[in-house]
């Protein structure tokens, strides 16, 4: 009795760690499958702003807008009147200066918000220089130090993750590894027991095998739930993130998570009897 308890702790604690090893390489599988989409959607989140001339008519503006929404490195403009920025000044310091200025101070602007692949500084400044050649345009405003520190960060957390996910690999086989070890040296005797009366390295093999194997499906499963459970939870937070965490990359997702359980846990077994 106390020996089936054992053996059914050692089967929870195994499935457990196991667990939370596929998890962490799950979550380093999913980050590093949609570095692109991250990257496009901070990228397209810099706005670059163009600020017309002082008594640009709104029909002029608007041609100028439809004009620079043709071109391949825009992802989406915005077009911001002057009464709309004065009134947004007005929301967000609580001061109209129209009141003793005599006048709207604003000018007709753009907010345009680029392609992730035009988003860096050589890129930039072509179309500043592009823009800034429209007789409305008297600006260009972005910022240029946001732009480089953002594409060094992102190289960065890019190298760093994939570094993270190598040695997670190399860990995870190792815990495995080691997590069946100590179940079959737990079971020597059992094993010498089985030899001595002539039993077959695969009769002796099996019990083992098959009992790992469980615990790969049973952990891959676990930490295929869980990381649905996380993906669903990101984007209730942040409903844009579904552009970025789609079925198809979580499913590709699952499937490795499953995928590398079962065959990590069934080979470490394997070796480890041996």
């Amino acid at each position: 009795m106390r020996k089936k308890t054992i053996l059914r702790w050692q089967f929870l604690t195994s499935t457990i760690s196991t667990t939370m090893v596929l998890l962490l390489l799950g979550t380093l599988v999913l980050f590093v499958l949609t570095a692109k989409e991250i990257r496009d959607y901070v990228h397209q989140d810099l706005t670059v702003t163009v600020v017309l001339a002082d008594g640009t008519t709104p029909t002029a503006a608007h041609e100028l807008e439809h004009q620079i929404a043709e071109k391949a490195y825009i992802h989406h403009i915005n077009y911001i009147s002057s009464e709309q920025a004065l009134q947004e000044q007005v929301e967000a310091m609580g001061i109209d200066p129209s009141e003793f200025l005599d006048k709207n101070p604003f000018s007709i602007s753009m907010e345009l918000r680029l392609k992730s692949a035009y988003v860096c500084s050589d890129s930039l400044k072509w179309i500043v220089d592009e823009l800034q050649q429209q007789k409305a345009v008297i600006d260009v405003i972005y910022q240029k130090e946001l732009v480089e520190s953002l594409n060094r960060n992102l190289n960065t957390i890019t190298v760093i993750l994939l570094a993270i996910t190598a040695m997670l690999s190399v860990i995870s086989i190792s815990l495995i590894n080691n997590t069946v070890h100590l179940s079959v040296y737990s079971r020597r005797f059992v094993i010498n027991t089985m030899k001595l009366v002539g039993a077959s390295w695969g009769f002796i093999r099996r019990p083992f095998l098959v009992r790992n194997l469980w615990i790969g499906i049973l952990s891959a499963i676990m930490a295929d739930a869980l990381l649905v459970g996380m993906a669903y939870m990101l984007v209730k937070y942040e409903p844009e993130l579904i552009d970025i965490i789609t079925p198809d990359t979580l499913l590709v997702v699952l499937g490795a998570v499953f995928v590398f359980g079962v065959i990590i846990t069934w080979m470490c077994a394997y070796i480890s009897i041996n």
